[in-house]
């Protein structure tokens, strides 16, 4: 099996993962993994990510009950970002927005 690679330069150990809700493909988050997180993903079938403010572990769910149910998880070309697909049990951000992707800084679409 293919994994991630944790050690790039310049990466401290973390990798990007997109967390995609199965159901719909939107967006719903961007947190980061190290090894043991992802570990513990590919383990329980849930989402633990690496919080860089706390620098500890984050089980996604435990405290909010917004738990993430993985069905798949994928590895981009260059083997150091993550698309993880997802059923979400609530929420994905901490505001209670069901995506972290609210805030509309361009939309050319709605401008022409």
């Amino acid at each position: 099996m293919i994994a991630p690679d944790f050690n790039k330069q310049g990466q401290d150990g973390l990798i990007p993962a997109i967390v995609v809700d199965d159901r719909n493909n939107e967006v719903l988050m961007l947190a980061y993994m190290n090894q043991a997180s992802y570990q513990k993903t590919l383990a329980t079938g849930q989402t633990w990510f690496w919080s860089r403010s706390r620098q500890a572990f984050w089980h996604k769910g435990a405290t909010s009950g917004n738990y993430q149910q993985v069905v798949q998880v994928m590895l981009d070309c260059d083997q150091d970002t993550l698309l993880i697909r997802v059923i979400p049990q609530g929420p994905a951000c901490h505001t209670g927005a069901r995506t972290c992707f609210f805030t509309p800084v361009m939309d050319s679409q709605k401008e022409a």
